[in-house]
């Protein structure tokens, strides 16, 4: 039996790649024949890349502070094919401040904020004091900064509305309105959008932008009731509700993964807001990008045939990225003919989604074939063009290829994303590359973000340099990054793991201190531990003074011998039956 089972199994896949070759040969005929492979594989990197560790910038790329379109969420949340996790504070952003007076106010600001923190007293007594000429730039700045602490960032909101000669914007509501449903103070919020409808003054500043900031808020923690009920208040601040707005409602809810939800809800209102291809694409991309079942896709897919709902390049685009994220290099290539069979004109999405399968399937010539096929057709890669070829680069450990993409990139004058950092960063091997990377990457006009910290944060704790570890958790408040709930889930677990537990229970102390989400397992694991630390110090207390006695006179005589790694020994084993009885583990594969 397990003879033939293991002639099955290699029939099995010996079909799956002959199918695979039969289909790759007919795209690659169609596609690279009069194509010349040029890899810039052996060439000389630039000076920016060469070395980790070395090597310095020369020629630093004016950096681009406004993402691409295929990256911006209001494109992604609909089609986007390169769909990566997007940043939940897209309405509290900074401006890039230029004017030298205004960062150092935006900092002034700041740093009282994060010194003051447990005085909310002190803190408006020293804003009060600090000389700062408010702005509107200047507010976005601030509320940038502390986003994640909204104590702090509605303190000084409040203060800034009360100095004379200003007033809130739009702009500087919704940042305030968006860091507080980060937090799920929606009361509060709401407070601030009863404000917003000008009571007093008569004039309304409430957009359709400011509810859809609420849908998305409660979205975020899936409450998806409130969000629903969100929408229908449309009506009552007398804006449309069109199928425009249901579909940022859809959006919305497959944006942070309430996709079972959201196609109920499309199915549930089809005698209101008709089905048609788009309200399809964001569900099918919800399951594709968001979830990234291809099981599920595919059933969206067959529901869309069934019901006539024509597929356009979008809805291609989602599919094949999805494939392409699940490793079936196969279907991706097969769904790639289909499209073209029908005389679907692939975009640019389409081709990234390809490309990055090719890449992951270690295909790279026929990848940057397929790069040069798309320019040729008028479609210029982009930033994602390249993160798709460096990203599975990287994951297959070809460092020397994914740099000379990189190098490639910088010739064509294309900046580098945060997350073609990450990609790097998660390669790099020494506390000195990951230092030296950093700031190649500030030099590079691209600054690190909560994201970078929390990966970085994990690889020291893994290597267990917690020397480097609390270096960057320094590093994040300099640099005006607040720590948010995730940060400090990451930087407890390490510690805890590496038996800093003190350390652990004080940041833990710390995150909630800050009214931020607690996590049940590790509150779970920390009062365990107090719990046995301290029956452990009053059975210590009691064992010494039975002890007393009995050991005064040999002290007289000889020293007693001291075990100068004791408390560490301890606090180890205490570590480890915490884990072992809970079943806890840090280190992600």
């Amino acid at each position: 039996m397990q003879g033939i089972r293991t002639i099955r199994c290699n029939l099995s896949r010996f079909v799956i790649l002959a199918r695979t070759h039969l289909i790759f040969s007919h795209f690659e005929s169609t596609h690279f024949a009069n194509l010349t492979v040029e890899r810039p594989l052996s060439s000389k990197f630039s000076t920016a890349f060469s070395s980790f560790s070395t090597s310095s910038l020369e020629t630093p790329i004016t950096p681009k502070h406004l993402k691409e379109p295929e990256e911006c969420s209001s494109d992604n949340d609909d089609n986007g094919s390169d769909m990566e996790n997007d940043d939940d504070d897209d309405d509290v952003r900074g401006l890039n401040l230029s004017d030298d007076g205004l960062f150092q106010d935006a900092k002034t600001i700041v740093n009282i904020l994060q010194e003051s923190s447990d005085n909310r007293v002190e803190m408006k007594s020293k804003i009060e004091q600090c000389g700062v000429k408010v702005s509107q730039e200047l507010v976005l700045e601030v509320l940038s900064r502390v986003r994640n602490d909204w104590e702090a960032a509605f303190t000084f909101f409040l203060w800034a509305a009360r100095q004379p000669g200003y007033a809130h914007s739009v702009r500087e509501y919704h940042s305030m309105i968006s860091i507080l449903g980060k937090m799920r103070k929606f009361d509060t919020a709401w407070v601030l959008i009863d404000e917003m409808r000008g009571v007093k003054t008569g004039v309304s500043l409430v957009t359709p932008q400011t509810l859809l900031i609420m849908i998305r808020k409660y979205c975020a923690v899936h409450d998806v009731g409130r969000a629903i009920n969100t929408f229908y208040a449309y009506k009552r601040f007398k804006f449309d509700m069109g199928i425009e707005e249901f579909q940022s409602l859809l959006s919305a809810l497959c944006r942070y993964k309430n996709v079972q939800d959201a196609e109920q809800l499309m199915y549930c209102n089809k005698a209101v807001f008709p089905l048609n291809t788009k309200s399809f694409n964001i569900v099918l991309n919800g399951w594709c990008n968001l979830i990234g079942s291809p099981r599920e896709s595919e059933r969206v897919w067959r529901e869309m045939s069934k019901r006539g709902i024509r597929f356009d390049v979008v809805s291609y685009a989602s599919m094949l990225s999805c494939y392409s994220k699940a490793g079936s290099l196969y279907r991706v290539l097969r769904l790639y003919k289909q499209m073209k069979k029908i005389g679907i004109e692939p975009d640019r999405k389409v081709y990234n989604a390809v490309i990055h399968a090719l890449a992951k399937g270690r295909l790279v010539n026929e990848a940057f074939n397929l790069m040069k096929a798309m320019e040729e057709k008028g479609v210029a890669p982009n930033i994602v063009t390249y993160n798709s070829l460096i990203k599975p680069l990287c994951r297959a450990r070809k460092v020397e290829e994914a740099k000379g993409v990189f190098d490639d990139m910088l010739k064509r004058c294309i900046s580098p994303t945060i997350r073609t950092y990450h990609a790097f960063f998660r390669i790099l091997r020494t506390g000195e590359e990951v230092f030296a990377l950093l700031e190649k990457m500030r030099k590079m006009g691209c600054q690190p973000i909560n994201d970078t910290y929390i990966m970085l944060i994990r690889k020291f704790c893994r290597w267990r340099q917690l020397e480097n570890v609390f270096k960057l958790w320094d590093e994040m408040s300099e640099n005006g990054i607040s720590p948010d709930r995730s940060s400090y889930i990451v930087l407890i677990h390490g510690l805890f793991l590496n038996g800093e537990l003190d350390a652990a229970h004080k940041y833990y102390t710390e995150m909630k201190e800050k009214q931020l989400l607690p996590e049940p397992k590790i509150d779970e694991m920390l009062q365990t531990w107090l719990s046995n630390k301290q029956i452990a110090e009053g059975q210590n207390t009691e064992s010494r003074s039975n002890q007393l006695d009995c050991s005064q006179s040999r002290e007289q005589t000889r020293g007693i011998p001291k075990r100068s790694h004791e408390r560490n020994f301890i606090r180890q084993a205490e570590t480890r039956k915490v884990v072992r009885e809970r079943g806890f583990s840090f280190w992600e594969p």
